[in-house]
């Protein structure tokens, strides 16, 4: 199968943008808070996938270098160096995001507030918290861009390819994960381009990068950080959502999310 590099970097940015494809449904106005609610759901429960996903890459390779150590295959101070760039990951994904929100993001409404304040109160935590979203997608994104570059760097062409082609696929899902928290609240068109940018870009920035340069750790660092931010984001999305709708409708559009989420990793499973 011939493959250029220049056809490599084309491959990255379209698995990565495709992000683009579900960050419209933020444009979506008329809707209850119900509706709002359900869509909310649905998108935790494709991140809900996605934290699983990640969280299991960076385990497994983790795991794969303790059992080498075990085995004196490896050195322990390599397996040691694993774990704690895992753990310390893992803490520096999602402490971050607890300091920003805390520095950030208000959540007391005053009681002397207008409607049309709280209004731009809502909307401000709406466009932070899809903006949390997007980095924590855009980090996860990273390391998918250093698997396709790096399966271009070491000859496995064929899967470089089913990779992003994939990848594709599974970031037009992410990108209504980035969309969810401002769906009814006729958010900017500008911030919505910002968003997908910093959520798909790193793909192809990972495919750039991986095809040039290999390493395990760093790609265990950024899975590792991805999936600190996705366990803040989920929590602190189920928090809006149980304010919008009630928790039966929350747990069906989460069910829907994790099954659309494992849908499309057969997808990629199998192609």
């Amino acid at each position: 199968m011939s493959f250029d590099f220049t056809q490599l970097l084309i491959l990255g940015a379209v698995a990565g943008f495709t992000i683009f494809l579900g960050i419209p449904v933020a444009l979506l106005h008329k809707l209850s808070a119900r509706s709002r609610g359900f869509l909310n759901a649905v998108a935790i429960g494709i991140i809900v996938f996605l934290l699983i996903e990640v969280f299991s890459h960076a385990s497994g390779t983790v795991e794969d270098v303790l059992k080498e150590a075990i085995q004196n295959r490896a050195s322990i101070n390599n397996a040691a160096l694993f774990l704690f760039t895992f753990l310390g990951g893992l803490g520096l994904g999602l402490l971050s995001l607890v300091w920003y929100e805390g520095k950030f993001i208000p959540h007391k409404v005053d009681a002397g507030h207008t409607a049309k304040s709280n209004k731009a109160l809502e909307m401000k935590n709406a466009y932070r918290l899809a903006l949390m979203i997007a980095i924590g997608i855009g980090i996860h994104n990273f390391s998918e861009g250093l698997a396709i570059g790096q399966g271009y760097a070491t000859g496995a062409i064929k899967f470089a390819f089913l990779l992003a082609f994939g990848f594709a696929i599974h970031n037009a899902t992410e990108g209504f994960g980035i969309a969810a928290p401002l769906t009814g609240l006729k958010p900017r068109k500008s911030f919505l381009v910002l968003a997908g940018l910093i959520g798909g870009g790193p793909t192809f920035l990972g495919t750039l990068i991986g095809s040039i340069w290999s390493s395990p750790l760093i790609s265990v660092l950024f899975l590792s950080v991805a999936a600190g931010a996705l366990v803040y984001v989920i929590m602190s999305m189920y928090h809006a959502g149980r304010r919008q709708a009630t928790h039966d409708i929350l747990m069906i559009g989460l069910f829907l999310g994790i099954m659309f989420g494992y849908l499309t990793e057969l997808i990629i499973e199998f192609a």
